[in-house]
């Protein structure tokens, strides 16, 4: 920008001290919450606008208030007392039920919710006007030199995402839990002052992130979740994932599960310059963790191994993410000793493979979290018994086939549980199981526990999406807990 130095370093005639107003941004001229318009010789407040206001949205406006921006926040559903109270207290204009676009499309920049598809007609509005549209994390990025390890993946992430944190805090080091879970990150930055931030990063979240830079990028796998919103294209799902190592240098770190075919693939179209840090199940050339003899073995930075029966997590899908957390822990020059004492003691997350109680011997598992194909694979691929399996939902385009196998295996029988189960039925009513149809979590418990025999296990593992008949995958998940500990 021609005008750049003058604004910086001799200032502009109607600005004498132009300093007051902050570090200067970029070349458009924005000082803090402020940008220099050359043409009105005047300094203007920048406006924010934050479509949806529920944990990243608020946790948005209250940073960019903070930043001396003018902020107006937009919900078209009711906004939870806990963020109305937040936006108030920070003296923070919002709306709820409705978006006023006289309000919204005046922005200088619109900070969008991951649940708002970006072809909603507001946000195609805003686009046509030339409004740039990001997301939280990418805003919040800009706020903070901490340095970001960011997880990624169809499944498995949040898992590594807590399991990477726990590391993290058990080494005393100064960390933040962001993204999916824990606190917004925005929020954070804003009132906090971390040196480091795990973050889970969901498509959603990636397809509005642009400047924002991981110094260590996570890539678990890829599996096809969330067609519904990538126009049922499973490459533009594919290159959403992508999007975590944009921005990386040769400083940054690369870690990805080595044996997944897709990930395999799409490797080779990019000039990757971070440090590629690939992890399998089985010793191969370049990877730097895997395992040997039921012992895991880390090759890099520093070498060293454990007895995988040491591993707080069971199951194949967990050893990846005990070797992605611990790559991820080595990289940040954590002790070795650490590390192995932190993937010993981890408890795990809630509604992910997590046992809820036994009941007349039978296993209750809670796997809410579930919300595709491949997770659910992961799931009965751990199981040890017959199983009746808990599924059904909001469809996002799953294909069954995946764990049509594994099913025929493994289970007893089938709980449709979802407003419309059509699809399930096509697909496995040819298998010969009992099958019993439910709406809501309390029949499909009660369905369950006249289904299972003894020495069986009751599993939730929904492969869909909650929002047909609960708020969320965690409301899902409580509801579950709650019935089988009635029984």
């Amino acid at each position: 920008c021609p005008q750049l130095p003058l604004c910086i370093y001799k200032a502009c005639q109607c600005v004498p001290r132009i300093k007051d107003y902050g570090p200067l941004l970029d070349c458009d001229h924005r000082i803090g919450g402020y940008y220099h318009n050359h043409t009105k010789n005047q300094i203007t407040m920048k406006r924010i606008v934050v479509l949806g206001a529920g944990e990243s949205g608020a946790g948005a406006a209250v940073l960019a208030k903070v930043k001396g921006f003018d902020v107006f926040v937009s919900d078209m559903s009711a906004i939870k007392d806990k963020y109305k109270q937040q936006l108030d207290s920070h003296g923070i204009l919002w709306e709820e039920g409705h978006h006023t676009e006289d309000l919204i499309l005046n922005a200088d920049e619109i900070i969008k919710s991951p649940g708002i598809p970006n072809d909603a007609p507001l946000v195609l509005k805003a686009k046509a006007k030339g409004i740039p549209i990001i997301s939280e994390i990418e805003f919040a990025g800009r706020y903070t030199h901490a340095k970001m390890i960011c997880i990624t993946g169809s499944n498995g992430k949040t898992t590594t995402t807590s399991l990477i944190y726990h590391i993290f805090r058990s080494a005393g080091l100064n960390v933040g839990l962001a993204g999916n879970i824990g606190q917004s990150l925005a929020l954070q930055v804003a009132e906090k002052d971390y040196d480091y931030y795990v973050i889970e990063l969901s498509s959603f979240q990636l397809d509005n992130m642009y400047n924002f830079r991981a110094n260590i990028a996570v890539l678990m796998n890829i599996t096809p979740d969330h067609l519904d919103r990538y126009d049922h294209n499973m490459q533009n799902y594919i290159d959403a994932k992508f999007r975590i190592i944009q921005n990386q240098t040769h400083d940054d770190a690369f870690v990805f599960w080595n044996d997944d075919p897709i990930i395999q693939r799409e490797l080779k179209k990019y000039g990757i310059q971070a440090k590629l840090c690939p992890f399998s199940e089985l010793k191969e050339k370049g990877v730097i963790a895997y395992t040997e003899d039921n012992k895991l073995y880390f090759t890099e930075p520093i070498a060293f191994n454990m007895e995988e029966e040491e591993l707080a997590l069971n199951g194949t899908h967990n050893l990846y993410n005990s070797m992605a957390a611990g790559i991820s822990a080595n990289l940040a020059g954590i002790r070795k000793e650490t590390i192995r004492e932190a993937l010993s003691d981890f408890k795990g997350v809630p509604h992910r493979l997590e046992r809820v109680a036994a009941v007349d011997g039978v296993e209750y598992i809670n796997d809410s979290k579930a919300t595709n194909v491949n997770s659910c694979w992961y799931a009965l691929q751990s199981m040890k018994t017959k199983t009746v399996l808990i599924l059904g939902g909001k469809d996002k385009g799953n294909d069954y086939n995946e764990i049509a196998d594994l099913v025929r295996e493994k289970c007893s029988g089938l709980i449709f549980m979802g407003l419309y189960n059509e699809k399930l039925h096509d697909f496995f009513d040819g298998f010969g199981l009992p099958i019993v149809d439910v709406q809501s979590m309390k029949d499909a418990v009660d369905a369950a526990y006249q289904m299972a025999k003894k020495g069986e296990t009751v599993l939730l593992s929904p492969c869909c999406a909650s929002f047909d008949l609960f708020k969320s995958y965690e409301d899902r998940g409580d509801q579950f807990k709650k019935y089988v500990r009635e029984l």
